[in-house]
């Protein structure tokens, strides 16, 4: 966890932070971490990396059961328009876990500020122009890389949000929303692409 997953960069910096009385968002947690947050009242952690099974993952998953947390891996992807399938699962997530929860991928950055967007929207109510703060610098989220086609994702909704007043995010997505379409409008910036994936080293 500590070398090949790059964990001795979390280390020194956990990217943790609170989105609302219900939900937290941070990197890839260590034990010690988990068992932090536990004192914090966290019941439940999502974790965007799907089960990915290496030595971090398998730390998380014991850190969980000797603290009696819930957890739940949802897979999610930075470099690529959300797919309606992880939509609709991470809805059914929202509706079935204990709160208050965390959300985290490998650097908190890109696949947790897609899934707090999404959070905001389908559970906070949120209009989709203040969830979409979730992806922004201050999370380290870089939109001139690749990883900027979730905020292109982002600005289809609002653009959508804004022309139909009281829009619904899971009609828009099920009846509207088309992610072949999206990857195929976007362009990124290979320079910041190579410092996201070659310096950064993001997922």
């Amino acid at each position: 966890m500590i070398i090949i997953d790059h964990g001795f960069l979390r280390l020194l910096y956990n990217n943790f932070h609170k989105i609302d009385d219900n939900m937290y968002r941070s990197n890839m947690p260590t034990p010690q971490r988990i068992k932090k947050y536990k004192k914090l009242g966290i019941k439940t952690i999502i974790n965007l990396r799907g089960g990915k099974k290496d030595g971090g993952w398998f730390l998380e998953k014991k850190a969980c059961e000797q603290n009696g947390l819930e957890l739940v891996n949802l897979v999610a992807r930075s470099r690529a328009a959300p797919d309606l399938n992880m939509i609709f699962k991470a809805n059914a997530v929202f509706k079935s876990i204990k709160y208050p929860a965390l959300i985290h991928c490998k650097s908190g950055a890109d696949r947790a500020g897609i899934i707090s967007f999404l959070f905001k929207v389908i559970k906070s109510k949120e209009s989709p122009e203040v969830a979409k703060k979730q992806l922004s610098l201050k999370y380290l989220h870089i939109k001139h890389a690749k990883t900027g086609i979730l905020d292109a994702f982002c600005d289809l909704y609002i653009k959508y949000y804004k022309a139909n007043k009281n829009a619904d995010f899971i009609y828009w997505v099920r009846n509207i929303y088309k992610p072949k379409d999206l990857e195929a409008s976007f362009t990124a910036n290979n320079f910041f692409e190579k410092i996201v994936t070659k310096m950064l080293k993001r997922e």
